[in-house]
């Protein structure tokens, strides 16, 4: 496991003393959501130059950080064709950059049958999953184009709500840029969270040879509905997702989430010593 971080999770400074930071915290990847990252600089589409790309890769080596994931996280699914329009523009944008940048995905959520990308029951019906792999087509086969990895992250509150519907979406588009971000944490929900182990063993089982890199974090029950939060913060059980990286993609990448700069040591620490014992 090359173990990593969500890098707006991490301490606030000008871009280069950030990356420095996440090196020397001993983090060897990182996800990059540009706009959350990045305050110095434009990163709207047209911003998105080779140059940019060549200035981040180049940071990024000299500090010993991969770019695990590129974060584009919008609604693929949005009713509004305008507003798609203007986000499928951005997706083949990040992946026109990810192209030079060398990073390892371009990193996706799977979104909601409305414009304001909110949890709705017709999230997980048979419409909304049409519309969604109809809209993800283009995107893959640009991606496809470009040598790049496309990687959908199925939560379920999204469209792509389970291993069952992530399976689904693969083997219909059958593109082999086309691939997974695995978060056990995202494939719960208040409604199955005590089956988290046999949800997480199924995911192995269905999407296990397509999981390209994985999500770590914890959860807590808080009034009614889980809440996320460091890995060690809460009652998430790590036993299937360790196991399967370590013994099945044991380079693979994998970013620590909602950790704060005040506890991602302790976070990181926490996750290394379970995968040192899986």
């Amino acid at each position: 496991m090359q173990l990593g971080i969500r890098l707006h999770d991490t301490k606030k400074l000008p871009l280069e003393e950030r990356i420095a930071d996440v090196h020397r915290l001993g983090f060897q990847c990182g996800h990059l959501a540009l706009a959350k990252v990045i305050d110095e600089y434009p990163t709207t589409d047209e911003a998105l130059t080779p140059g940019f790309a060549m200035y981040l890769k180049n940071l990024f080596a000299r500090n010993q950080v991969d770019i695990a994931v590129l974060g584009c996280y919008l609604n693929l699914a949005n009713p509004n064709r305008q507003q798609l329009e203007k986000t499928v523009h951005r997706y083949m944008a990040h992946i026109r950059f990810a192209s030079l940048l060398g990073c390892g995905v371009v990193g996706t959520e799977t979104g909601a049958p409305n414009e304001t990308y909110t949890y709705v029951p017709e999230c997980h019906g048979e419409e909304a999953l049409q519309t969604f792999i109809t809209n993800l087509r283009p995107v893959v086969r640009y991606a496809e184009q470009m040598g790049v990895i496309l990687a959908i992250e199925p939560v379920w509150k999204h469209i792509v709500c389970n291993p069952a519907r992530a399976r689904r979406v693969l083997d219909e588009i059958a593109s082999p840029n086309l691939q997974i971000i695995l978060d056990p944490v995202n494939l719960l929900d208040i409604s199955n969270y005590k089956e988290q182990t046999a949800i997480v063993e199924e995911a192995v089982e269905l999407l296990g040879p397509d999981v390209a890199m994985v999500h770590l974090k914890d959860y807590v029950v808080e009034d009614g509905k889980l809440k996320s939060v460091g890995c060690g913060f809460g009652q998430m059980d790590y036993t299937a997702v360790l196991k399967f990286m370590k013994e099945r993609k044991p380079f693979i990448h994998a970013t620590l989430e909602d950790t704060t700069p005040e506890n991602n040591l302790q976070a990181k620490d926490f996750i290394l010593k379970l995968y040192e014992q899986a």
